[in-house]
């Protein structure tokens, strides 16, 4: 199950271009039988995605979640802290369901200011470090810096992006789902 905002629910493109949807092939091609639910929400912030999380977690049985969420709580100035509570607390969660997480960090940009901006980004690695999960630095590691892999808003990776998202992804998924199909 994949809990993220607008990168993971492909905004801006048919969802069959978006990482996700090419999560679930890449899974069948390595001959992994998992079925992927995307409960990616445009605008989703960490607050709305706890919120949403018990129900989720209910419903779907999911033995993985990668949570891709952060971003638009930095893009709206909320307190780090807020953003680390309500990640802390999904994280929690999803661990009391026996569900494996991989955190998905993010990074805002330096005009929020540099202490702001490394409080942020570090607030990944601290939670995936105090909960021994898997984890990705950087949704957007690799084309970040290059605005034609974005679309007109500068914001959302386009279609050309989403192959690179889904390989910074892969190898935390990976190595979480071998684990797990092992034990």
């Amino acid at each position: 199950m994949v809990v993220g905002d607008s990168l993971s629910a492909a905004y801006g493109l048919p969802q069959q271009q978006g990482w996700v949807a090419k999560l679930k092939l890449r899974l069948q091609q390595n001959k992994l039988t998992c079925s992927v639910h995307n409960a990616s929400i445009s605008g989703d912030t960490t607050a709305g995605g706890l919120a949403r999380l018990p129900v989720l977690l209910t419903r779907e049985k999911p033995t993985h979640m990668v949570l891709e969420l952060g971003g638009n709580d930095g893009l709206r100035g909320l307190p780090v802290t807020q953003m680390e509570n309500n990640l802390n607390q999904m994280i929690s969660l999803a661990t009391q369901y026996k569900v494996r997480t991989v955190l998905v960090g993010m990074r805002i940009p330096t005009n929020y200011g540099p202490q702001y901006a490394r409080a942020f980004e570090n607030t990944f690695a601290k939670l995936a470090k105090q909960h021994n999960t898997a984890w990705v630095p950087f949704l957007l590691e690799g084309f970040a810096n290059n605005p034609s892999a974005f679309q007109d808003d500068g914001i959302h990776p386009n279609a050309s992006a989403q192959d690179q998202m889904l390989n910074n992804v892969w190898p935390a998924l990976l190595k979480s789902l071998q684990a797990h199909f092992k034990a």
